[in-house]
């Protein structure tokens, strides 16, 4: 850009801060403008595109120090007056050309009109702003239309698979076949729940700067007696009345099948859950519980002296009504 434009435009005034605005402030000030002029936000928008030009243009000099300090000396010397490139009537007598004067201030060769910088189309932001829309500048391009200017990686592809409950808990190793008949081995890490995907690297499809990954979803199976959740494992553990009515000591069965004992304390309830520590599900952020839900089991065929047992109690613990409190808390 001519030393003449720079004297034309204010910067400052452009990126709406002020001429003793910090580094940090130019740069939030142009953020703010470059997301809001974008041409991708703004397509067919000729005032827009122009704007966000000269945005760009504003933080491609005040960004640099060396430029801002050439600059703000450009403007005080300039005064905002205009300069033709050569004198009136010319000749050697004439009046110094604009770039003459600034050329040799800046150590530029007289008359060159222009001086080397970087400058910004109106489709690029600088490497620091990529975030703004997603995406990468020159590498990743924007939506929009604009072409990518570095090699891309080649995409993922999608995979699904479907272990057993064991092997969600214990990890374990599925092939997957391609087409082509090659078998992809992929490695299901232990502790792996339900719905989550596992990455193989380099199994993707083909590209310009390296083939990308193959994303594999994987299903669980149901087990017929433990259910999990998050990293605790639940089951249901039946237990007889006299167990829950006297309190026992009852074996129950864990993850590695092997059985542990657990103290039912008396006068357990039915549905109530008692907790083994670290007996779920083991990952690398840590271990789970065993969640063990006590079930009262009633017994379905009474010989004659369970049955006179049983009526024994009942006559023995009439006063006590389970339904005492019932009708005062469905009062509405």
């Amino acid at each position: 850009m001519a030393s003449q434009d720079w004297v034309d435009k204010d910067f400052y005034k452009i990126l709406g801060v002020s001429k003793d605005a910090s580094a940090t402030d130019i740069k939030k000030s142009y953020r703010k403008l470059a997301r809001k002029y974008h041409p991708d936000q703004n397509q067919g928008d000729a005032a827009s595109e122009k704007t966000f030009k000269d945005v760009s243009e504003a933080y491609s000099v005040l960004s640099d120090d060396e430029q801002r300090q050439q600059y703000d000396a450009i403007r005080a010397m300039g005064g905002g007056a205009r300069f033709s490139a050569g004198g009136a009537g010319g000749g050697a007598g004439g009046s110094a050309g604009f770039e003459d004067i600034f050329g040799n201030l800046f150590g530029q060769g007289a008359g060159t009109g222009t001086r080397q910088r970087t400058g910004f189309s109106n489709s690029n932001l600088p490497p620091e702003f990529a975030d703004l829309f997603g995406g990468g500048v020159g590498g990743n391009g924007f939506p929009g239309g604009f072409q990518s200017t570095r090699p891309q990686k080649g995409a993922d592809r999608t995979a699904t698979t479907s272990i057993s409950f064991a092997g969600s808990i214990n990890g374990t190793t599925i092939g997957l076949r391609e087409p082509s008949g090659e078998q992809i081995d992929v490695r299901i890490p232990a502790g792996i729940r339900d719905g989550q995907k596992v990455r193989v690297k380099g199994k993707g499809q083909p590209g310009q700067d390296g083939p990308g990954d193959l994303m594999v979803a994987v299903s669980v199976k149901d087990h017929p007696l433990f259910k999990r959740d998050g990293d605790n494992i639940r089951v249901h553990v039946p237990v007889s009345f006299p167990e829950a009515a006297l309190g026992a000591q009852i074996e129950v069965p864990t993850l590695t099948g092997e059985l542990v004992k657990m103290k039912v304390p008396a006068g357990t309830p039915s549905g109530r859950t008692l907790r083994l520590k670290g007996r779920g599900v083991k990952t690398s952020k840590g271990t789970g519980d065993l969640l063990v839900i006590v079930d009262v089991v009633v017994p379905q065929n009474l010989s004659r002296e369970a049955e006179a047992a049983v009526e024994a109690f009942r006559d023995a613990t009439k006063d006590a009504d389970p339904r005492a409190e019932l009708a005062a808390k469905a009062r509405l």
